[in-house]
């Protein structure tokens, strides 16, 4: 069985679009991307959530918690979940708060910082080297109440997704830009709609049956 770990933030949790900031809900397990995905790959793949709202790339948040670290989440769920096959990241959204005043270029530096200890975690004992899959979120929008929290960063998402490219080529990682598949919701600005969810679940299942093939391949090269 092939197993995938999906590390993201609210995107991944499957936060619908807020209208207000006391409405919070989520999507249903088979309508949020991962569970989407899931029913895409079929039952030889085991696909793990790791979606939590307002995570950053490696940014203690000062409001919401040290907690939203991204950084120092992943010992845990490496220690928790490995061996593992196959690593599908998307996060930066919420690096592009106007609290954390950094660029698109500092929050791709940010993804690689993440991959790089990624890959020393997982080089312990009885744990595997996964293949990598770095989803680049789509821009978002600054409209209705969420846009106070994300000023200017509506702007600086729109090179996000060729900042995450280029890092991912130094990487040697395989990559998706979202936002050439998916937009984020008119309500907030920030979240997926069910019909987004599945479109991009289905997009990035595929990415990830490409990649383990590949991985397959070169164990049998091997």
């Amino acid at each position: 069985m092939t197993t995938i770990l999906c590390f993201g933030d609210s995107n991944t949790h499957g936060t619908k679009p807020l209208p207000a900031p006391d409405v919070i809900d989520r999507h249903g397990p088979d309508v949020r991307w991962p569970g989407v995905m899931a029913g895409e790959l079929g039952p030889d793949f085991r696909i793990l959530e790791e979606g939590l709202p307002g995570r950053t790339t490696l940014h203690d948040d000062p409001i919401e918690g040290a907690h939203m670290n991204g950084l120092t989440a992943l010992p845990m769920l490496v220690g928790s979940h490995s061996p593992l096959d196959v690593v599908v990241l998307m996060l930066g959204t919420n690096d592009l708060k106007n609290r954390f005043a950094v660029s698109a270029a500092d929050i791709a530096a940010s993804i690689e910082r993440l991959v790089a200890n990624l890959r020393v975690l997982c080089a312990a004992p009885g744990r595997t080297q996964p293949a990598i899959l770095i989803v680049a979120p789509p821009p978002i929008r600054e409209v209705a109440w969420l846009a106070e929290k994300f000023v200017g960063g509506a702007a600086k998402s729109q090179g996000l997704g060729a900042a995450i490219r280029r890092s991912a080529e130094r990487l040697g990682t395989a990559f998706l830009d979202a936002g050439e598949h998916i937009e984020v919701s008119p309500i907030d600005g920030l979240h997926y709609d069910a019909a987004t969810h599945a479109t991009l679940g289905k997009t990035i299942a595929a990415a990830v049956r490409d990649l383990a093939t590949e991985s397959t391949r070169a164990e049998h090269d091997a």
